[in-house]
């Protein structure tokens, strides 16, 4: 059999596949370096070929992007110090690259940040908003959101593990993540048992960004639902100044005078904004 029989017999596929197309099974095996594959030229015996040291030093070595390794840099400083050891941008940026695993992310991280105002901004913001935001798809949207919901089952669990009345502070936690930073307005109706413990936080009414309309009689009906002996008013001002308005103080005392008729206690009526709260209580009017 002549050389060019040979060199045909060597490049026949040894089995196909039902498709009718021809394949290698065992593609791991050594090729002699005289079969060339149909696609590349002929060598001529005349011809000498590199030397494979040579042909490695021309070929240029692909450099490693500029953020090679800084996520696992980054990971590694957040579970050594916590949040405290992160800027908001690195923190929010360590957030989306759970959710983009390939890619630069801190210039969009930076981006949110500029956009919205804030970290906090950014985690409750509405996902129409985000979904403006360049750069930043499904899968971006919905780590951020779920970082909002995580906060927001912390803080009312933290709120829960003690009497309202004696966790003060932790209450007015909570409120700040959950309507703090709302575009809208929202009363909020938090429902204590006798122990002044909450039994639930339900959203009552939404309104614009300076006005919510609230009926005394669905507040109280709600309450007696639940078997709750006392309610917390809870309600944000979008605009940032949590001063009561003379709408917010007489709508409170139907509230107040309508508990009353049942034998609810209504404890406060807190304002909630972005700069910081107002209490009802603490300012005389209940």
């Amino acid at each position: 059999m002549s050389d060019t029989k040979n060199r045909k017999a060597a490049l026949t596929p040894t089995s196909e596949i039902d498709d009718g197309t021809r394949v290698f099974f065992d593609q791991t095996r050594d090729v002699p370096s005289a079969i060339q594959s149909p696609a590349s030229p002929a060598v001529s015996e005349h011809d000498t070929p590199l030397p494979a040291s040579s042909a490695d030093a021309t070929t240029p070595k692909s450099a490693k992007p500029h953020y090679h390794g800084h996520r696992q840099r980054l990971r590694d400083r957040f579970i050594k110090g916590g949040a405290t050891a992160l800027a908001d941008y690195e923190l929010l940026e360590l957030m989306l690259c759970m959710a983009m695993p390939r890619g630069d992310v801190k210039p969009l991280a930076k981006s949110l940040i500029a956009q919205f105002g804030s970290f906090a901004n950014v985690l409750s913001a509405r996902p129409e908003d985000l979904h403006k935001a360049k750069g930043l798809g499904e899968a971006g949207i919905a780590a951020i959101k779920i970082a909002e919901a995580s906060a927001q089952h912390l803080s009312r669990e933290r709120a829960m593990e003690l009497p309202v009345i004696a966790s003060w502070e932790q209450l007015i936690d909570y409120c700040r993540v959950r309507i703090g930073h709302l575009k809208n307005e929202e009363l909020h109706l938090l429902f204590l048992d006798r122990k002044n413990r909450l039994i639930a936080d339900e959203c009552h009414q939404r309104g614009t960004v300076d006005h919510t309309p609230v009926y005394p009689r669905e507040v109280i009906k709600r309450a007696l639902e639940l078997h709750a002996s006392a309610i917390i008013l809870v309600h944000n001002h979008p605009s940032g100044d949590a001063t009561p308005s003379r709408g917010d103080i007489e709508m409170t005392r139907k509230i107040v005078d309508a508990a009353k008729a049942m034998d609810i206690a209504v404890h406060d009526h807190i304002i909630i904004s972005q700069a910081g709260y107002n209490s009802f209580k603490t300012l005389g009017l209940i």
